[in-house]
């Protein structure tokens, strides 16, 4: 070999590397490192504890080979060591504990096994563990792929084509992003591998139970369909998840990656939906003098139950993929550009990023909770404001919600004729295929086309609404109005709602067509920032440059005097089935009369269609309006023709 070869052996100080493997001729000086463990088993998890050894010496850790032939220490315990288990094995000093936990999380990295490479439009190349893979590759998580994110908001927006498969797969991936920043940051907290698995998968199963059209089924379709029955998607969230698991055999898989069963499959399902209610009843609030409901993990942990499905304050990791499906924001920003944002195109500007640089748990109380730098509180209610922004503009436009409930009355139709094959034979309809995940399993989107497919004559009635939302025959929308905070509509009032419309007959004239209940829908809308009246932000906790320890809580005023007042408002939406214009000249009559009655909000068109009937209310008027004397005028003209009816 020439001259530079010989310096390169001059420079080589230790023991001569072993030779190449056959087909490894070139090796890089990280391959020369692993070299003495290439020769062991190919997966770490399968090595023995001289193989173990063999590692720690490539790593310049030799000196704890002792401790670990002791303590029987193999390949499978590594990915789940923590810097309290070497405590115990009285590993010192502090440094040479931080270089171990270094390596072995790189270690469980680099395995060509561990991880798998996904191309992501909103989050790159992501990195999923293999056993998210194997809960991907199942009929009941591909199911996914046939539910649209955004339900009949694709009628409107033809980019919201996206399904909640790719929303399950960015929560998974922020839900790693998250836990491991806090395990890399604050070591304290002993999270080990089980638990940012266990985090990962609760992030991405946490939307298996969404049934067609996605918050369509559970939020207008099942109260009606079934009225008594509390239906939730993150319940059957859980029982979908129970089904996945062991209708596909994953309980071996699960273990193998070194989950704890039944304890690890409860943390999952508790992340989801919360605390179990047969789990919580059998807890003993007694144990450790605390009523901590909670059975997959400890009260030190508690805080990994903030990252999937925050019930305290809403921020959670579904929220920045929910968002970043929104959008861009303002950098590189938040994901972003995190996923719906950037399929209706509604700007973003909540940097994810930020969050996750900054975070870090604090003791507050007994409990330990997820908290942030104060200086992030601004971007906090940026994500807030560009929630509300969403439902504003996409989840509740106005022709979106009457496409859903065009579909909802199809379905209503359609369910008692529908039959899904569940389990053992059984047969179910839509409305109680939540009954059997066998029959669940197969209940998606694709529902529509069956139904505006079929030949049955008993589905011609959910056939013709159907064909009526292809063909963009619509209800017609009416108006749209606000009560006051005092005056709210309540849900037991809901059924009433139309009569109510169609009895407020236009006082100033008798109107040529007469308007049914049935001919009116009253829709009534509940828009929030998250936690219905309060403000999400003083439930989150934050802490100073000055003492990363100590968290404190920051007001609204201590942040900026242009924020809302108010974090939660009431609209009620009016549409008329009857589509000819004489019938919707009419009924934006009744609603104007009928806003006029509830002392509601007047229309913004009110001085169009009714220009007769909205000066008879005193409120409505303007008196700062350049126009006033002319209302003035109109006043009179209609309480004369008022009187003379």
């Amino acid at each position: 070999m020439d001259g530079p070869g010989r310096a390169k052996r001059a420079r080589y100080r230790g023991s001569p590397p072993p030779p190449p493997r056959d087909g490894d001729v070139y090796r890089t000086p990280e391959k020369r490192a692993a070299a003495p463990v290439a020769a062991a088993a190919a997966d770490p998890r399968e090595w023995d504890v001289e193989e173990v050894c063999m590692f720690l010496r490539s790593r310049g850790l030799g000196e704890l080979q002792g401790v670990f032939r002791e303590n029987k220490i193999k390949g499978s315990v590594l990915p789940h060591l923590t810097e309290s288990h070497l405590k115990e094995l009285q590993i010192s000093p502090v440094g040479t504990r931080l270089e171990l936990l270094l390596c072995l999380q790189k270690l469980c990295q680099n395995s060509s096994d561990i991880m798998k490479v996904f191309n992501d439009p909103i989050h790159g190349h992501i990195e999923l563990h293999p056993l998210l893979v194997c809960i991907i590759d199942t009929p009941q998580f591909q199911r996914l792929r046939y539910i649209k994110q955004l339900g009949g908001s694709y009628y409107i927006f033809p980019g919201a084509s996206h399904n909640r498969f790719e929303h399950s797969i960015g929560v998974g991936h922020l839900a790693r992003c998250l836990v491991q920043a806090l395990h890399e940051r604050q070591p304290e907290l002993g999270i080990d591998q089980r638990d940012i698995l266990c985090v990962q998968i609760a992030g991405l199963c946490h939307d298996l139970g969404h049934g067609p059209f996605s918050h369509m089924f559970d939020g207008r379709f099942m109260p009606l369909a079934c009225p008594k029955r509390k239906f939730k998607h993150e319940l059957a969230s859980v029982d979908m998840f129970d089904h996945l698991i062991s209708s596909n055999g994953l309980e071996e898989v699960l273990k193998e990656y070194g989950l704890c069963l039944p304890e690890d499959l409860i943390f999952i399902k508790e992340q989801i939906a919360g605390p179990q209610s047969s789990e919580a009843e059998q807890f003993d609030s007694s144990q450790n003098g605390s009523s901590w409901p909670y059975r997959g993990r400890t009260e030190e942990k508690s805080f990994l139950y903030e990252i999937v499905a925050n019930k305290k304050n809403g921020i959670d990791v579904d929220k920045w993929d929910y968002f970043a499906r929104y959008p861009l924001g303002i950098t590189v920003e938040f994901v972003r550009i995190l996923r719906d944002c950037h399929h209706l195109g509604i700007q973003n500007n909540f940097d994810y990023k930020r969050f996750l640089k900054f975070a870090r748990v604090c003791e507050i109380g007994n409990k330990k909770h997820l908290c942030t730098r104060d200086k992030e509180v601004g971007n906090l209610y940026d994500m807030f404001h560009t929630r509300n922004c969403l439902h504003r503009r996409a989840y509740q436009h106005k022709v979106g919600n009457i496409i859903e409930t065009m579909i909802t009355d199809a379905f209503l139709k359609a369910d008692p004729h529908i039959r899904i094959e569940g389990a053992d034979g059984n047969h179910y309809t839509m409305s109680t295929a939540v009954d059997d995940m066998v029959a669940y399993t197969k209940l998606t989107d694709n529902i529509f086309l069956q139904i505006l497919y079929s030949s049955d004559p008993n589905l011609s009635e959910a056939r013709e609404i159907l064909h009526k939302v292809q063909c963009r025959q619509l209800y017609k929308y009416i108006g749209q109005t606000f009560p006051n905070s005092d005056a709210r509509i309540k849900p037991d009032e809901y059924d009433k709602l139309p009569a109510d419309v169609a009895n407020s007959i236009p006082q100033t004239s008798s109107p040529d067509i007469e308007l049914n209940p049935e001919d009116f829908i009253v829709d009534v809308i509940h828009m929030d920032y998250g936690m219905k009246e309060l403000n999400p932000v003083n439930n989150m906790r934050f802490y100073c440059k000055s003492d990363p320890t100590k968290a404190i809580k920051i007001q609204k005023d201590q942040v900026s005097q242009l924020l809302p007042e108010k974090f939660a408002e009431q609209v009620i939406r009016v549409y008329c089935k009857r589509t000819d214009d004489k019938s919707v000249e009419a009924a934006k009559r009744y609603f104007v009369q009928w806003c006029m009655n509830r002392d509601f909000s007047k229309p913004q068109d009110g001085d169009v269609v009714a220009p007769d009937i909205t000066p008879l209310k005193a409120s409505w008027i303007d008196r700062e309006d350049d126009d006033s004397p002319r209302q003035a005028v109109l006043l009179q003209k209609s309480r004369t023709k008022l009187f003379e009816n």
